[in-house]
């Protein structure tokens, strides 16, 4: 995954009112609730007790109790009541379960996975899609296969007509995008097919997004060709506009070998006319989805399913020179990791010389003493202090192991993929 980074995870309605939520998402567990005031909360799903999953639990005001012992956590993620220990009882520091920045925008939860930050960039989509005057619906789902393999077959589409021919769902397409009003649409299969040379193709990158534009055609028949417009966004967005449809995509790592897609599809300009019954337009939309999602996306999702190797990375494809859009989101997906893992080591050689300048500063040793004065770490021994569940050390070993989850999920992510 490339660190650093806002990735939807759900969308809005996803979230349950009364309930927690549970979804796997980089690889982690997670848990999400609304505290009382409406704030989305985003924890990860382990109880420090035993293991349970806090998803599976219940919501108690401002808190989510297991599901195993009721142990309650509140929304920074400490533990607020062990029922066992009753209402005035001592609760270990270290009970505690890590909290993550989330934001709600774009009807969509938007997760920070990244290092902690005062203050954390804005959530924004590419002009062509923030600034969309059409209604959408959107429909989310999962696929057994690695996200750079799922984003980079999304990224061009002259595989479209090899892999989509023989269905016979697929005769919407034919008719619809390809087939030609003369001939009152019959000619779509047989136009669809031959349409599948590349030409026009120009790449554009501005900042983390990747613009490529382009036309399919027929060779040696210049009648037979359609536009392309696609949108890359890091870290996992793609957007494809052609004709009619158009269709917006963001491909979330569920873990290493499983990706979540959250799919979204704008109105038609036609369906207006079409449909004349408004309320009927979102189950257009939504069947669309439905089609796309069990036709045309299993069919691609069958041959990635098979890809070697499953990660896709710089020097392991052979790419042409239409597939410059490819080759550009993985030179964007190295960059951004290498400047991640930049910014976690300027971060740590800073902690290191600030920890010298506090050594610099420790008290003297006391004439006729034992020897020098105790200085206290920075965690404390009970888990109290600044290092407080970012790997403080705890009398039983507990800190090293949240630090090590913190390096992988609430700080940088640990993942090289």
């Amino acid at each position: 995954m490339i660190p650093n980074q806002w990735y939807p995870i759900l969308r809005t309605e996803d979230i349950k009112r009364d309930a927690p939520t549970g979804v796997r998402r980089m690889g982690e567990e997670l848990v999400l609730w609304r505290d009382l005031r409406g704030k989305l909360v985003c924890q990860s799903a382990r109880c420090p007790h035993k293991g349970a999953n806090l998803s599976e639990g219940r919501l108690v005001g401002n808190s989510v109790a297991c599901p195993y012992h009721g142990f309650r956590f509140g929304t920074d993620g400490a533990c607020r009541l062990v029922p066992a220990l009753g209402s005035e009882g001592r609760i270990p520091a270290s009970l505690r379960v890590d909290t993550y920045e989330v934001r709600e925008k774009y009807d969509l939860v938007w997760l920070w996975w990244g290092d902690k930050r005062t203050q954390l960039p804005e959530i924004e989509l590419p002009h062509e899609l923030a600034e969309h005057p059409r209604p959408y619906e959107t429909i989310t789902f999962s696929r057994p296969v690695h996200y750079t393999r799922y984003i980079e077959s999304l990224l061009e589409f002259y595989h479209v007509t090899f892999v989509h021919r023989d269905h016979w769902a697929n005769i919407i397409d034919y008719t619809f995008m390809y087939g030609s009003w003369k001939k009152l649409w019959t000619d779509g299969r047989e136009r669809y097919i031959a349409a599948n040379k590349i030409v026009n193709h120009r790449v554009d990158v501005e900042g983390t997004i990747i613009r490529n534009s382009f036309d399919q055609c027929e060779e040696g028949n210049p009648s037979n060709t359609w536009h392309f417009n696609l949108i890359y966004q890091a870290p996992c967005m793609t957007h494809v506009r052609q004709g009619l449809l158009e269709v917006t995509t963001w491909l979330v790592p569920i873990d290493e070998h499983h990706t979540q897609a959250i799919m979204r599809l704008y109105e038609y300009p036609l369906l207006k006319w079409m449909v004349p019954v408004k309320p009927l337009r979102p189950l257009v939309l939504r069947l669309s989805l439905m089609m796309e999602q069990y036709v045309q996306d299993q069919q691609d999702n069958d041959i990635m399913a098979r890809q070697e190797p499953k990660v896709s990375e710089r020097g392991v494809n052979k790419f042409i020179a239409v597939d410059e859009m490819n080759a550009k989101y993985l030179q964007m997906r190295d960059r951004l990791k290498a400047e991640a893992r930049a910014e976690a080591q300027a971060r740590e050689a800073g902690a290191r010389e600030a920890g010298v300048r506090e050594a610099d500063r420790a008290p003297e040793p006391v004439a006729g003493g034992d020897g020098p004065a105790a200085v206290p770490a920075a965690g404390g021994t009970n888990g109290h202090g600044p290092g407080k569940g970012n790997g403080g050390a705890s009398g039983n070993g507990g800190g090293a192991k949240r630090s090590g989850k913190g390096a992988r999920a609430g700080n940088l992510s640990g993942s090289t993929t």
